[in-house]
């Protein structure tokens, strides 16, 4: 498998995803990686609809994705992984699925989140999650737009959690 992009999207595919990142990283399939989309049928079949009709879509669970991950049947697939938080990248990494870099896209704003930057606001579970992937030693990479400048989120992060 390999992982052309993951990206932590709240709105996980809509039109930058569709139109930017998909020409910039073209793709055989777009993975949405949440238990909670996974499991709820209603939520799936709205985020899937709206997939480019030339590309693979799915919604899974982070097991299952590590299943995915280390199965010959998907080894020479280019894959878009799409998360809504940390949380479940660092339940992929711990369980041996190797991410370089993760592009921080769009978190919105909730009550009992802090924001960060325009585009994202995080609660603290997220906060402890980013700190861990940068321990891992994955880059985190804020950028909305694929055209935007590349700015490192951990040192957003830090600057504003102090």
């Amino acid at each position: 498998m390999k992982i052309e992009l993951a990206r932590i999207d709240d709105r996980f595919i809509h039109g930058q995803v569709l139109t930017k990142w998909v020409k910039l990283k073209p793709v055989q399939r777009i993975i949405i990686v949440s238990d909670a989309v996974a499991n709820d049928e209603m939520r799936k079949t709205l985020v899937l609809s709206v997939a480019p009709a030339n590309v693979k879509a799915s919604a899974v669970t982070v097991d299952k994705m590590v299943r995915a991950y280390n199965s010959p049947r998907y080894e020479n697939d280019s894959i878009m992984l799409l998360f809504e938080g940390p949380e479940d990248i660092v339940r992929l990494a711990e369980q041996g699925v190797v991410l370089d870099e993760v592009n921080v896209g769009g978190m919105r704003f909730e009550k009992d989140r802090q924001q960060i930057t325009k585009a994202v606001s995080i609660s603290q579970a997220s906060a402890v999650a980013f700190k861990k992937l940068h321990e891992l030693g994955v880059k985190l990479e804020l950028r909305q737009l694929p055209g935007d400048t590349s700015v490192d989120f951990y040192k957003e992060l830090v600057n504003k959690m102090d």
